[in-house]
């Protein structure tokens, strides 16, 4: 039931956003989630003693991690200006994918299974692309992409930290980071926050912080812990399957057919790479 209630609420992710971005630029939308996580989690590590230094090199990962999280949440965020939320949030889903392409990249071999994953995506996203839907622009799927990229890089960098430092030392320190990368970008291009009086796109960036950021991917953290990994990860394809359903709920978005099917081509490839890497952590996207 736990796993169950954190994926609906990372699933929902993309649905506040879109009620932030009604009012909200998406650097300063940005910004806001994760600076009140960030607040949240550093007030916690540090009754924790967990923002103690203890390699210097793994805290030079940890800050290019913040900065790769920052982009993640830039570009994903702003998608939604200009793409459905169900496409931008299964693309931003498809980080399994990615990363699975930089293990055969780094191995220098590919077996069938990351061949099918990789190619099976790119094929999805090229239907989608050229599928005649008019809420789904290419700069919409390039920046949902560039998002899904940039957190699949996070991930690398984070598991080559130090086993010294735990998920609460590693989660406070790249939310901080980015949180203050995206304040001065958004400080830089004059993005600009809600307005205090508009409560539907304050009520956004509240629930992404709260809902989807600490309790959804901690619970999903947490229940790694208890359930196997595999379990977990295939959990993860409700998220993009959630959020559509929201978005046609709300704002009766729906999908072209020819959208539908690169769409579902995209999940498979997304439950291909699960499987080939049933690891995958969910602490940070949507």
């Amino acid at each position: 039931m736990l796993v169950a209630l954190a994926n609906l609420a990372v699933g929902a992710a993309a649905v506040f956003a879109r009620f932030a971005l009604v009012s909200g630029g998406a650097l300063a939308v940005s910004c806001a989630r994760l600076t009140l996580a960030a607040v949240v989690l550093v007030a916690l590590a540090a009754t924790r003693g967990s923002l103690r230094v203890i390699d210097r090199r793994a805290e030079r990962r940890l800050l290019l991690a913040g900065v790769l999280l920052a982009i993640h949440f830039a570009t994903w965020i702003a998608s939604l200006n200009f793409a459905s939320v169900a496409i931008s949030t299964l693309l931003v889903c498809s980080v399994p994918v990615w990363t699975e392409l930089y293990a055969v990249i780094r191995r220098r071999s590919i077996d069938r299974t990351a061949a099918i994953s990789v190619l099976g995506a790119l094929v999805g996203v090229a239907i989608v692309v050229g599928a005649p839907d008019r809420a789904n622009t290419p700069l919409g799927i390039v920046l949902a992409l560039i998002g899904a990229v940039a957190f699949a890089a996070y991930l690398v960098v984070v598991r080559g930290i130090d086993h010294r430092y735990a998920t609460l030392a590693i989660t406070s320190r790249t939310y901080a980071y980015a949180a203050i990368l995206l304040a001065v970008a958004a400080l830089l291009t004059r993005d600009h926050l809600p307005p205090l009086t508009d409560t539907h796109a304050w009520g956004g960036i509240l629930a992404m912080a709260f809902l989807s950021q600490l309790f959804g991917h901690t619970a999903l953290n947490a229940g790694v812990r208890v359930l196997s990994a595999t379990f977990v990860s295939t959990f993860t394809l409700l998220e993009p399957v959630i959020a559509a359903l929201l978005a046609a709920w709300l704002f009766h978005e729906r999908l072209g057919p020819f959208t539908a099917i690169g769409a579902a081509v995209i999940l498979a490839a997304i439950a291909i790479a699960l499987r080939a890497e049933p690891s995958v952590d969910t602490a940070g996207a949507p």
